[in-house]
């Protein structure tokens, strides 16, 4: 009787282990997931200042533009420190919507577009948000397994107890959802082209 015993204990004290490890591994799946995230994040963020001098050469007068990516870029760096994938994810939002308007003011000016160092800057960015969106699909993915684990049975036994929590998803934007609106208004503004 005391062999089944102790082989009973034996087989709950192995399942709490593999549990507690695949919780743990996941975990740590999700959290690397995030930080491709916010390596790329950093990236972007990078990249705008540099954008946004170009850009400003070519299109003084449109200042309401430019001062809204500024403020746009330092809320999401803001955000990135505290770590909260929602807040995050709202900050960045607002930063790709502020960064479709620094285009459609690009747009404008087909000198800008035809500047080596500005297509180079929009290139770089159009490839980090690719990777931006790759990353946050992985991240997702990450996150609704880690979270799934966590509130499945038998895990969610030992998930509170051993302080797992569930994580937030990185969730595209209302703007992010809606149709663009396409304008074919008046030709653009000429502008001599400034002094390089």
């Amino acid at each position: 009787m005391a062999f089944w015993v102790i082989g009973v204990i034996v087989v709950l004290v192995l399942a709490l282990i593999f549990l507690y490890n695949g919780l743990v591994r996941k975990r740590n799946r999700t959290q690397e997931a995030w930080s491709q995230i916010d390596v790329e994040l950093k990236r972007r963020h990078d990249l705008i200042p540099n954008l946004v001098q170009t850009v400003q050469g070519y299109a003084a007068h449109e200042r309401g533009t430019f001062e809204a990516v500024t403020q746009a870029r330092a809320t999401a760096v803001s955000a990135g420190a505290t770590g909260d994938a929602a807040k995050i994810a709202g900050a960045e939002n607002l930063l790709t919507q502020s960064l479709r308007s620094l285009f459609a003011v690009a747009e404008n000016y087909p000198q800008l577009r035809a500047v080596e160092s500005f297509t180079q800057l929009q290139e770089q960015l159009t490839a980090t948000e690719d990777k931006i969106e790759f990353a946050r699909r992985f991240y997702n993915t990450s996150a609704r397994d880690y979270n799934i684990s966590l509130q499945t049975f038998p895990a969610n036994m030992i998930a509170g107890p051993f302080g797992f929590k569930v994580v937030s998803f990185f969730e595209a934007g209302e703007g992010d959802r809606e149709v663009p609106q396409v304008s074919f208004a008046a030709g653009p503004p000429t502008q001599p082209a400034p002094p390089i």
